[in-house]
């Protein structure tokens, strides 16, 4: 199965191809453009340097969520764009489910997949390495640090943290014995998304759609407004 997989849910952005579990090849950016200036030109240069088209892929797979509201949004947008003219299958994978796979090495180790969502919140999802594939131990969620800290002592130096919320954690969370995940596996990339598609199911590039934890911060504004001029 020939797989293009795109990732824009937080700063950086990738894009990746990879045929039958065997990553072809992959393009990362950490740069201050914006996704919708960097994410086409690297699937364009990448698809290039492969010399594979568009129309060439079994599935396309994309990061949903949680993330950034506007990296998601971009990230899904292109997506569906590229496979809407051949019908290709889409395959909308969780954020940290993706950072999951990301640790597939670490066997029996707990996978604390969390990611910076402003406001001493986290996005999280907790994951056990099994047969070198994760496992689900918890749905995503957005929950604060000190939330999150509580659930993961239960799992002591089992813990692994990943993503790039795993800094903002790792103080506090080192006293229990939790880890970082390795920098070079440790942030979001497009190949994890690829590696958790295969394993996803598939929809219509129509069916494609970004999956939100919490309503856009502007949204969230607007109702603390109504609810205060309620009051008076």
């Amino acid at each position: 199965m020939l797989i293009l997989a795109l990732e824009s849910s937080a700063a950086p952005a990738s894009a990746a191809v990879l045929e039958d579990g065997k990553l072809l090849g992959e393009s990362f950016v950490n740069t201050r453009q914006t996704h919708s200036q960097t994410l086409l030109p690297m699937v364009e240069g990448l698809l290039s340097s492969l010399q594979k088209q568009p129309e060439d892929f079994d599935l396309m797979a994309v990061s949903a969520g949680p993330g950034s509201f506007t990296g998601v949004r971009i990230g899904v947008s292109a997506l569906k764009g590229l496979a809407m003219p051949f019908h290709t299958p889409c395959c909308g994978v969780s954020t940290l489910e993706a950072i999951a796979w990301g640790q597939c090495g670490m066997e029996e180790k707990v996978i604390c997949a969390v990611m910076d969502a402003r406001c001493r919140q986290v996005y999280h999802g907790m994951f056990q390495i099994r047969g070198g594939k994760p496992v689900r131990l918890s749905e995503d969620r957005a929950l604060s640090i000190e939330e999150l800290f509580e659930e993961g002592k239960a799992y002591g130096s089992s813990l692994v943290l990943a993503g790039d919320g795993a800094s903002l954690c790792y103080e506090s969370f080192s006293s229990f014995g939790a880890a970082l995940a390795p920098e070079s596996l440790r942030f979001q990339r497009a190949a994890f998304v690829g590696l958790a598609a295969m394993e996803g199911e598939s929809c219509s590039p129509g069916e494609l759609m970004p999956r939100y934890l919490r309503l856009p911060q502007a949204q969230r504004e607007l109702n603390s407004k109504l609810e205060r001029n309620e009051r008076v």
